[in-house]
């Protein structure tokens, strides 16, 4: 017999005989976040006032509809799993407001957004290009769909994680051309109604919580369907966190987006509280100009204010990242460090949110600062993937807990002090 069969062996034996202990179950530890360049991690935690009005309206039960968070950014917030656990921790404590907005099909290869499934057969988005020059053939909103080819029998599927309650299922679009709406037992057709600029939009609210819906062209024999997105509330209080990425998106992106697209959907939605989560992206730019980025910050800032006065504005600091195939660098192998370039994107973040009465936090420094990303990476369990870039699902879960928890103590500070004044 071998060693190692002598090894297997022995284990098989142990177990036989009742020798060998079960491992128990241990819970996964996590690392301590890392200091923030603010008190608390959060500067200008007074700009998110009117976001913690609301939030304290529906714990007092004197609300009548959702809080709405709306998370715009890159692949980070594509991926759904960082605002998937700020939307199952707020949900947990405010009360479950809806999945939210959604894009109208599955816009990347392995798209899987939490709390609903989204399947497509003959239905294909285009994703808007990448900061593209200008020209722009159809109309491109913050759902960051160019286009939408659907077949004549094409369709697309969502599937809940519970049955729809109390929910309005809304649904957008930039042509003349309708949808119609099924679950397992009745269809509708959505009646569109005019928004504004560009977009009709229509909704239902189905008797019966269904547990499936399909959308389908409402004339197979024009079955292009100029879908924006897809929008699920509860009818009551609750919080909705919307989450859309794009991967691969820098600010330049944000600010392409066709301005009467924009207006019309901001006045769909009405958010809260607006997240701009871009940065990583713009870092790995060895040839950004920092005053050029300052600008374009400072214009959408403005922009996103004037498009939605009632929102509160969070800018999430970009987080570490680390490039490989350099000498000398912070990581465990010495071949990976950040690039410069994004140091200079946080810096500018920090300062424009400080300059314009904007939140701002800390991402870098409460993953660990400088070189965090190869540490995260180094754990026993994973919390950044290979690439040092983007995080694992332990890892999202992690930080997104880490952001939660930073906002939600922000928010009951708050809360304490409106207690002392009164």
């Amino acid at each position: 017999m071998t060693l190692r069969g002598a090894v297997i062996a022995a284990g098989l034996w142990g177990a036989a005989t009742g020798v060998a202990a079960q491992t128990p179950y241990a819970a996964l530890l996590t690392p301590r976040p890392g200091a923030g360049v603010c008190a608390a991690s959060l500067c200008q935690p007074e700009a998110l006032n009117s976001l913690f009005k609301a939030l304290a309206a529906t714990e007092a039960g004197t609300s009548t509809r959702p809080v709405h968070i709306l998370q715009l950014g890159d692949s980070h917030t594509a991926g759904d799993r960082i605002t998937g656990k700020l939307r199952a921790v707020w949900q947990a404590r405010f009360g479950d407001g809806g999945r939210g907005v959604l894009p109208p099909g599955a816009p990347h290869e392995g798209y899987s957004p939490m709390q609903v499934e989204v399947t497509a057969a003959g239905w294909r988005i285009v994703p808007a290009p990448l900061t593209y020059p200008g020209f722009e053939p159809y109309p491109v909103g913050l759902t960051a769909v160019w286009d939408l080819n659907a077949d004549p029998d094409g369709r697309l599927t969502l599937r809940p994680d519970a049955p729809l309650r109390e929910t309005e299922i809304r649904l957008c679009w930039e042509a003349p051309w309708g949808v119609t709406v099924s679950d397992e037992d009745e269809t509708w057709t959505v009646a569109a109604e005019p928004r504004g600029w560009l977009l009709s939009c229509g909704g239902i609210r189905p008797a019966t919580p269904p547990g499936e819906l399909v959308v389908r062209p409402a004339d197979p024999e024009r079955p292009r369907v100029r879908l924006d997105h897809i929008r699920l509330t509860k009818t009551g209080p609750g919080v909705v966190v919307s989450n859309l990425g794009q991967v691969g998106a820098t600010l330049a992106d944000l600010a392409a987006r066709t301005e009467e697209v924009v207006i019309d959907e901001l006045a769909e939605w009405r958010p809260d509280l607006i997240v701009v989560a871009y940065g990583v992206n713009e870092g790995f730019d060895d040839a950004l100009e920092p005053a050029a980025y300052d600008l374009m910050l400072r214009g959408q800032i403005d922009r996103l204010r004037l498009r939605a006065p009632g929102a509160a504005l969070l800018i999430l600091g970009a987080p570490d990242a680390q490039r490989s195939g350099v000498t000398g660098g912070c990581s465990a192998d010495g071949l990976r460090a950040p690039p410069p370039s994004l140091a200079v994107v946080r810096d500018v973040q920090r300062r424009v949110a400080a300059d314009m009465g904007v939140a701002f936090w800390d991402w870098h420094g409460r993953m660990g600062g400088d070189c965090s990303a190869d540490r995260l990476a180094m754990r026993d369990e994973p919390f950044m993937r290979g690439d040092r870039v983007h995080f694992t699902s332990a890892g999202a879960d992690w930080i997104g807990g880490v952001l939660s928890d930073d906002l939600l103590a922000a928010y009951d500070a708050w809360k304490a002090g409106q207690g002392a004044a009164d």
